[in-house]
Formats: C-alpha cells, structure tokens, sequence
C-alpha cells in the first residue's frame, strides 16, 4: 500500500498483520523491500513492516535533493508510523537503512522497543571526513545521471565493499542485480546528496544516551564496518555485537543465519534484560 506524508508517497508492506510484536525494516542504498522478502518468511510470529525508503523501490523520489535529508526522512518516517498506528516496535537497519534506523532511535528513543543495526554507521565524526565524503558522493550522482541506471550498477556490483557477493549462487546475485535495476536514477542521485554518510550529522555522541537494547550484526569479511561496530559497542551502555561470517549484506549473503539472530533477539533476549 501507499502511505502519504509531508508531500511525499511512501510504499509499505506489512506482513502477519495479526501478530502483537512489530518489527520494521529499512533497506539499504539501492535496496527496497524486496531485499527483506527470505528474512520475512521466517517471522511469522512477528507483524512485519517493510517500507521503501524516499527515493528508493516503489517509493516517491522528489526532484530536490534537498527533500532528501536524514532529518526530513526520520520526520517521514514518524508520521508512516503514526499513520500506521505503530507503538513499541522494534526497528531493524541495514547500511543506508541502518543509519537512518540510529537516527530515528536518537530522536524518537520513546518508539523503541529495542534497535536492530546491520553493517550500519553513526556517520562521520569530523567535517573534513563529511566533506570529503560528500564530494565523492556527489560525482557519484553525477555520474548516476549521466550515465544511467544499467551502468551505475554495473559499477557499483563491482566495488571492494560487495566482494564477498560474487561467491553468491546466481539466482542470488541477479535478484540483487534486478533490484539495483529497478531504481529510479534521481532517486539515487538525490538520496547520495540528501542523506549520504557525509551529509547526515555524526551521531558518535548520542551513542552513550541511547539507552534501549541494541543489536550490532557485522559481517566479519567486511573489515571496515566491524570495526566501527566495535567501536559503538564500546559506548553504547546496552548494546551487543554478533560477529557472521559474511560480507556487509549479511541478510543477502546469510539469510537463514541472520534470521535467527533477529528472531532470537526479539523472543529471548532484549525483553529479558540480557542484552
């Protein structure tokens, strides 16, 4: 269904409607809900909302990128789940998803039952580390306008960061291909511009206040985002941290595993205190 707020149409899904316990799932950057579907069949004891990010899937991708903020897209968010009527859930993040996840949880902590982040960052502690970023981000969507969908992810499957995904079974690896595919280019674009890491303020310091259970999930071939991990670990005051043995996309690489790593967390651990 869609769901309209602040001028901006939004797709969502919900799965298991009957449920009591909500989950919600954000994507990643050129992801949509598709990317959730094999994590879903597995929580059928959960309500399950998948949304499609501003830019991204089905979802409305406006022509300013300046309508793309990490600010404006937690504000977007909190009236999806207002509309939605949604109290207490839990919020799951993957990459792009799993910063904008953190950022809503720091200004919304009341919503939360608990936070679920994968491969995911508080962004960029110095402005010389955010403006280098935002450079790069922005040749990127340059380059994403020029030259088009097809070769943007043709590139993009390629990059150091995806590696581990090229020893995925093919099926696999074109079900991402086609969902990178089916982006729409100015959504793309403005989504690097609007709420790229070097664009979103540094949440390093809100890490120690956030006193909700949180999960870590890293995969250990993706070096770079374990040891940011390690690194919010040791600040976050109720947090843990699940090494896989996967690459960032833990959920596309592991889907089984990861699975029952969310589901152990939602039905043992964070509602008993042990997290």
């Amino acid at each position: 269904m869609d769901v309209a707020v602040n001028g901006v149409r939004y797709h969502v899904e919900i799965a298991n409607e009957n449920k009591q316990q909500t989950v919600v799932f954000l994507h990643g950057f050129t992801g949509s809900i598709k990317t959730w579907q094999s994590i879903v069949e597995q929580l059928r004891d959960f309500k399950v909302v998948l949304i499609d990010l501003i830019g991204h899937g089905q979802s409305e991708s406006p022509d300013l990128a300046e309508r793309y903020g990490m600010n404006q897209q937690i504000a977007d968010l909190e009236a999806i789940f207002t509309k939605l009527a949604l109290t207490d859930f839990v919020l799951v993040g993957y990459s792009m998803g799993g910063r904008t996840a953190l950022a809503y949880a720091c200004a919304y902590p009341e919503r939360l039952e608990a936070l679920i982040l994968e491969s995911a960052s508080p962004g960029l502690r110095t402005e010389e580390e955010q403006k280098e970023r935002q450079d790069r981000d922005a040749a990127l969507a340059k380059r994403i306008l020029r030259d088009g969908i097809p070769t943007f992810v043709n590139f993009w499957q390629e990059i150091a960061l995806f590696d581990s995904q090229k020893q995925l079974p093919e099926q696999v690896k074109q079900a991402v291909r086609e969902e990178r595919l089916a982006q729409n280019p100015n959504g793309l674009a403005n989504s690097l511009v609007g709420m790229g890491t070097g664009s979103q303020q540094s949440y390093w310091e809100d890490l120690s206040r956030l006193a909700m259970p949180v999960l870590l999930v890293a995969g250990a071939l993706d070096l770079k985002f374990t040891g940011i991990n390690k690194k919010m670990l040791a600040v976050l005051p109720n947090a843990r941290l699940e090494i896989v043995e996967a690459g960032h996309a833990i959920h596309v690489e592991k889907p089984l595993e990861f699975a029952t790593i969310v589901k152990e967390y939602l039905t043992l651990e964070f509602r008993g205190g042990k997290s």
